[in-house]
């Protein structure tokens, strides 16, 4: 299908879609230039729609037509890896869908090119004859204008679990956030959305809140296992984990527009006890600075529960195990 570390596991990024094991490049067909066609902005009505019809597609079997609604570049996250659109295509045919209902929609403007929608989702499925998790699963999807043609650039879900509660604040710094070795927010401005997310990291190792805080846009929005929260609840949350304890690594990233990149990558805990992290953070670039604005973080599946799925011969390298629920995913339960 289409922990709570919060943005930080996530925005750090806080998908990564069957690319190949090296960077992927960022695609260029669609600069978002005075040459691209132009399509009329997306309703949230229209956004539902398109999003639905995919679902529908994938449930009347209809590949060719579900490959259309996708762009080339398309980006798919999920417990158990990150693929392409041709590895996607290909693990649909093991995928049954009975019913499908959807509810929680919300749409998220990037630009006049790109939308982004939040939404939460039950199934009746099973893969290979297996019955798969119903959910509900928090599930994101972003649409971008390619060639005058809005089709879907990316989609990632996490099976939603009950909040817990919150574990014990981290030791905050007695360094305030305004001396030389903490870095005032905004003294240092990243060229790129990679760099960006490696920054923002930075300043949660250091327990620096204030720069942290600088990197997200005001309308940033978070999606985790736990919820869905705003600025304000994303802030809070960073607080009650040790960053330090976390390495990122397998980035990817990939381009809505010209003022907008998807960044995918995975985080790892010293704690051996702790899952890994995929993450999806999406990056626009806002008078000339660029600011998160959304974060989409899945537990990774354990080693056993995806061992037992073997991958498409198309699907990328990183490809382990089959994707997620809605495409074609393997039982993890």
């Amino acid at each position: 299908m289409k922990k709570v570390l919060v943005i930080v596991s996530a925005l750090i990024l806080t998908a990564a879609c069957a690319a190949p094991s090296n960077n992927r490049e960022a695609p260029t067909a669609n600069t978002n230039s005075a040459a691209t066609p132009v399509a009329a902005m997306l309703s949230e009505a229209d956004a539902i729609a398109k999003e639905k019809a995919s679902w529908a597609a994938i449930q009347k079997k209809d590949y060719v037509g579900f490959g259309d609604m996708l762009a080339t570049d398309y980006i798919e996250v999920g417990d158990a890896g990150t693929w392409d659109k041709p590895g996607i295509l290909e693990h649909l045919k093991d995928l049954e869908i009975s019913d499908v209902t959807f509810s929680d929609w919300k749409m998220i403007p990037v630009d006049n090119n790109a939308v982004l929608l939040t939404y939460s989702v039950n199934v009746k499925a099973s893969f290979k004859g297996k019955e798969v998790p119903p959910g509900p699963y928090r599930a994101s999807a972003a649409w971008v204008n390619r060639a005058g043609k809005w089709v879907a650039a990316y989609y990632q879900e996490t099976l939603a679990k009950p909040s817990m509660p919150p574990p014990p604040a981290a030791k905050t710094s007695t360094t305030s956030s305004a001396s030389p070795a903490a870095r005032p927010a905004e003294t240092t401005i990243a060229t790129d959305p990679v760099s960006s997310e490696k920054m923002a990291w930075d300043a949660l190792k250091r327990k620096d809140y204030d720069t942290f805080a600088s990197f997200l846009d005001a309308d940033q929005i978070e999606v985790e296992a736990d919820g869905v929260y705003d600025k304000a609840g994303t802030l809070k949350g960073v607080r009650m984990f040790d960053a330090s304890k976390y390495e990122l690594s397998d980035f990817k990233t990939a381009n809505l527009d010209s003022d907008a990149a998807l960044v995918t990558y995975v985080s790892k805990s010293s704690d051996p006890k702790a899952p890994q992290e995929r993450h999806t953070t999406i990056w626009v670039k806002r008078d000339g600075k660029w600011r998160a604005l959304f974060h989409h973080g899945t537990p990774a599946a354990s080693p056993s529960a995806t061992a037992a799925a073997s991958p498409s011969p198309k699907a990328s390298p990183t490809a382990k195990a089959s994707p997620s629920p809605r495409m074609a995913a393997s039982p993890k339960m």
